[in-house]
């Protein structure tokens, strides 16, 4: 049959246990990418004459405004009508249940909050986040894919994974690996980007990127993506992508505006 030439994904996402403490591919997948998001900030610190240890206090901010906002957005964005029934529900992040858009707010508020706290420029602050964000966010896909979640619709293409430790037995379009190599291409973009000049790039550019190319990836690849919640079956087009646009628009316009802004605004 034709199915027996794609991949039977048996993987635990479960690394080793100690009692009830686990250590979870997602989990580790996850703090790696704020590690090397921090290393990488603290060189575009250096190359623009900003002292790095300010970086300490920036991550601290990331931290908690993606997992805050990937949170509320999965709890608002996805399922408001269940967790209305229970508040405390919300709080049971151990549980699953972060959408990556609802992060993207939360890094755009606390981002925010530490411009104003450090007088720093937002923008400027913004592009330093979104180069290391967009490999944050291809590594947190390897560990959707370690979970055997956030997959695509069945496939006859030889790469087609059955996932079996969720009971499917046809296979399915890997979205979670489609979506990490379109956010690692993004990344690559981006760091060509800044590259050319360094801390001499104007202000909003990478930001305004970051938004094209990571949500115009998205919003494509949904379309073959299993939907997150029951009532997106019968949408045209899914929360995910609808959420996307916003972003894309953003993006366009701050590239447009970015031109009018100075170099290396701090």
């Amino acid at each position: 049959m034709w199915f027996l030439n794609s991949i039977e994904w048996t993987i635990s996402p479960v690394i080793f246990s100690l009692g009830p403490v686990q250590l979870r591919y997602y989990g580790l997948l996850f703090a790696l990418g704020f590690y090397l998001s921090y290393y990488l900030v603290q060189r575009f610190y250096s190359d623009a004459n900003v002292n790095p240890q300010e970086v300490e206090q920036l991550t601290f901010y990331t931290i908690l405004g993606t997992v805050i906002g990937a949170r509320l957005g999965h709890v608002f964005f996805y399922e408001w009508e269940i967790y209305s029934q229970n508040l405390l529900d919300i709080f049971k992040i151990w549980q699953g249940g972060l959408a990556s858009h609802g992060g993207a707010l939360g890094i755009l508020i606390s981002s925010y909050l530490y411009s104003r706290k450090y007088k720093r420029n937002y923008l400027w602050i913004l592009d330093r986040i979104a180069i290391p964000t967009a490999l944050t966010g291809a590594l947190i896909r390897m560990g959707n894919l370690m979970n055997s979640e956030i997959y695509g619709t069945p496939t006859q293409l030889p790469w087609g994974f059955i996932f079996v430790n969720n009971g499917e037995t046809l296979p399915k379009h890997p979205t979670q690996i489609y979506e990490a190599i379109a956010y690692l291409i993004s990344f690559v973009i981006l760091y060509l980007i800044y590259n050319r000049r360094k801390a001499a790039t104007q202000n909003g550019l990478l930001t305004g990127w970051f938004f094209i190319l990571i949500f115009s990836f998205r919003f494509i690849i949904e379309f073959i993506k299993n939907p997150q919640v029951s009532k997106e079956v019968d949408l045209l087009i899914n929360y995910g992508q609808f959420l996307s646009i916003p972003f894309v628009l953003t993006g366009i316009a701050l590239v447009i505006y970015s031109k009018k802004l100075p170099q290396n605004g701090l």
